[in-house]
């Protein structure tokens, strides 16, 4: 017996709660009781899945007419892990308590994703003179992944949106913009030796030392000198070092060490010329540090990046968003990655903006939880923005 179709978003965000739709996993279930409900509205949609595996997908759906520019709403589908948090309730089945629901991807970003797919079904019985597109992701978490199969699949789509809103967590303020992320994995080769020789051989933990010595110059430099955007609570660029794992024994020179990077730009700046500088820097500190001629630099590739996103504070866009939520709503940034930008790249005569319910401040932790003032927000402001699709 087919399952009911809920009356509103918070009883979908309740369903969708219960699909364990974890990063890297199977999100097929969810995406396929999405396909169903728009189904039964008379919404066509479409998957684009993981070529590797079909039980991560993607899903496109259009409602209204095809021939004019219309309004996308952007999410992702998948939430992070629950292992080893000190979850109070059940991650994956929605609790509700204090005008809250509590569970994992609540905020981020399963309460923008029922809220936009109620709209869909809102919007399908109404006479649209602009079309509303729904597209849900997968493996958004991971350095928006999936979306990029979905944005192959969508190259030749015409007419361009007239504008993107990304559903992140902002609590239903508008961000016009997130730094871009490049992720890299940097291998220093050394040669393995007895350590009472140490001097005779290239330790590779050493060059590491070198490399991240060289980060953090080039981040106080950044800090110092580099452009500032404002809006973020880090206004200029950053530079971390992850992780670092080397060396088999104490009495063994090390032979490979590896460090894991990321830059997250501003605008301004241009992650492959900070990267140049890392290396540059990295070169000149092992030869101040009398590194042995066969000593080889750091090997350095890219594992992940996706572009940031930067909207006119004073653009048409804002303008048009703003009309659709309460009067004084404030601009922001996100300091976390979205998939915003990638849209911008694919359609670049298409504004994209940032806005959806929840905070970012409760996502990935244990007991993440919505407010459902702000699913209630959410809904008020695509009532208004479907209602703009009709004039």
């Amino acid at each position: 017996m087919n399952k009911p179709s809920p009356d509103n978003s918070p009883d979908l965000l309740r369903e969708l709660l219960a699909f364990q739709s974890v990063t890297l996993t199977p999100n097929i279930e969810l995406i396929e009781r999405i396909r169903e409900l728009l189904s039964r509205a008379g919404i066509p949609s479409t998957l684009v899945a993981d070529p590797q595996d079909a039980r991560r997908s993607n899903l496109y759906a259009s409602v209204g007419p095809s021939d004019v520019p219309g309004i996308l709403l952007s999410g992702h589908t998948d939430v992070v892990p629950v292992a080893g948090q000190p979850w109070t309730t059940p991650p994956f089945e929605a609790t509700e308590r204090d005008g809250r629901i509590y569970g994992r991807g609540s905020a981020d970003m399963k309460g923008f994703v029922a809220c936009a797919v109620m709209a869909m079904i809102r919007a399908a019985r109404l006479p649209l003179a602009r079309p509303l597109h729904l597209a849900l992701s997968f493996d958004e978490e991971i350095g928006c992944v999936g979306v990029r199969h979905l944005l192959r699949a969508l190259e030749n789509v015409e007419p361009a949106p007239l504008l993107c809103v990304v559903g992140e967590p902002t609590l239903m303020k508008i961000g016009t913009g997130n730094k871009g992320k490049a992720a890299y994995r940097a291998i220093c080769c050394g040669q393995a030796g007895h350590s009472g020789l140490a001097p005779h051989f290239v330790n590779a933990i050493h060059t590491a030392s070198d490399l991240i010595g060289a980060l953090r110059d080039v981040q106080r430099d950044l800090a110092e000198h580099g452009p500032r955007e404002a809006g973020y609570d880090v206004p200029y660029t950053t530079v971390h070092a992850g992780t670092i794992k080397g060396g088999t024994a104490l009495n063994i020179v090390p032979a490979e060490c590896e460090v894991n990077f990321e830059i997250r730009n501003v605008a301004q700046d241009d992650p492959n010329q900070i990267l140049e500088r890392v290396l540059a820097l990295t070169k000149a500190k092992m030869r101040a540090a009398g590194a042995r001629q066969e000593a080889e630099p750091p090997r350095v590739e890219v594992v992940n990046s996706y572009p940031g996103l930067a909207t006119a504070d004073d653009s048409a866009a804002v303008a048009l968003l703003a009309s659709w939520l309460p009067p004084e709503t404030p601009l922001t940034k996100a300091a976390f990655g979205t998939e915003g930008g990638l849209f911008q790249q694919l359609w670049a005569q298409t504004s994209v903006l940032i806005c959806g319910p929840g905070s970012i401040e409760v996502a990935h932790k244990a007991d993440e939880y919505v407010e459902l003032t702000q699913l209630h927000a959410c809904d008020a402001m695509l009532e208004k923005l479907t209602e703009y699709l009709m004039v």
